[in-house]
């Protein structure tokens, strides 16, 4: 195998990983012979997305291991919510796991009242996988090159841009949310079913600005599409080392990233577990893994079940307190 994979070859194996029949005789369930059939991956949001992407790449990398097709099932709604509702009550016998993300397991909580899994009690926390550099971007017809730019133009013209979003709560939201609290600005929220609708309303002009993960814009502002002011992250990308981050560029101390990690419902074996964290932490350790994910602006992030589960304890309190500044509430 090449040492650097092409995304689309990639995301191409995946898809085809997505539509094959489960492989091998079928074990007895249990850690013993596991993986004994094919696995189930679900996505909580709509196809096209970061969360998407990634799953799809972790999702081709166990296929290779282990033998066994990884179906994609994307389940969006709710911020993320649905899908991993079916997460939480699948069978805990290692074959249904989930995407975790920094909205489902850390912001809903707080947007949710009557939410219907916990992030702690109804999952093992698997291992993260990544952190996703959140990019802020704008439409090339708006007069702005820069961050302190867009700061003054929305402070001087309240409520004219509009921003778009993957929906109601989700991660692009409460980070765009985190930036008006801490700039002073004020813009209008347009949400959409998912990323990738948002991305193409702000391609057309039709909304003005988005602050959501890399993978989705960095291709559209590589070809010149979108205009890129800055990066929600305190390191700059090394793949994009041009753009600055929104910290340096005039926001001191901004950090608004994503992250990824895989979650199986509670009561999972904990030897199944150990061999889920053991393959991620080999698949984020690849050399071909990480110029992937590279080149998406993305950089693995590899924590053990205990160390991700007290980081989800940790976000928790923090997006807590910024969604109860921002006034954000969730009808």
């Amino acid at each position: 195998m090449s040492n650097i994979i092409d995304r689309r070859s990639l995301l191409a194996g995946a898809a085809a990983a997505a539509t094959t029949g489960a492989a091998g005789p079928v074990f007895a369930q249990g850690a013993a012979g596991w993986p004994g059939k094919g696995m189930m991956l679900v996505v909580p949001f709509t196809p096209g997305g970061s969360t998407d992407i990634l799953a799809r790449i972790i999702g081709q990398k166990f296929t290779e291991a282990w033998g066994q097709a990884v179906t994609i099932e994307n389940r969006p709604g709710a911020g993320g919510s649905v899908g991993s509702v079916q997460v939480a009550r699948a069978p805990a016998d290692g074959y249904t796991i989930g995407m975790g993300h920094i909205g489902t397991l850390s912001v809903n909580p707080s947007l949710y009242p009557s939410l219907q899994y916990d992030p702690i009690k109804s999952f093992e926390h698997l291992g993260m996988l990544a952190k996703v550099h959140n990019i802020l971007a704008v439409h090339p017809s708006i007069p702005v090159t820069n961050v302190r730019e867009l700061i003054d133009y929305a402070k001087k013209n309240p409520g004219k841009l509009n921003y778009a979003t993957g929906g109601n709560g989700s991660a692009a939201h409460i980070a765009t949310a985190a930036f008006m609290v801490a700039t002073g600005t004020e813009m209008v929220h347009v949400p959409y079913r998912g990323t990738a609708p948002a991305v193409n309303d702000l391609l057309s002009g039709q909304v003005q600005v988005i602050i959501t993960g890399a993978p989705a814009v960095l291709p559209h502002v590589r070809a010149g599409t979108l205009r890129a002011l800055g990066t929600a992250s305190l390191t700059r990308l090394p793949s994009a080392p041009e753009i600055p981050t929104i910290a340096e560029a005039g926001v001191p101390g901004f950090e608004a990233s994503q992250w990824y990690g895989l979650v199986a419902p509670a009561g999972v074996a904990p030897e199944i577990v150990a061999r889920l964290n053991e393959q991620i932490a080999k698949a984020m350790s690849d050399k071909a893994m990480i110029e992937a994910l590279d080149r998406d602006g993305a950089e693995p992030w590899i924590m053990k079940p205990a160390e991700f589960r007290a980081h989800i304890e940790q976000e928790t309190l923090r997006w807590a307190d910024i969604v109860k500044k921002a006034k954000i509430a969730i009808q």
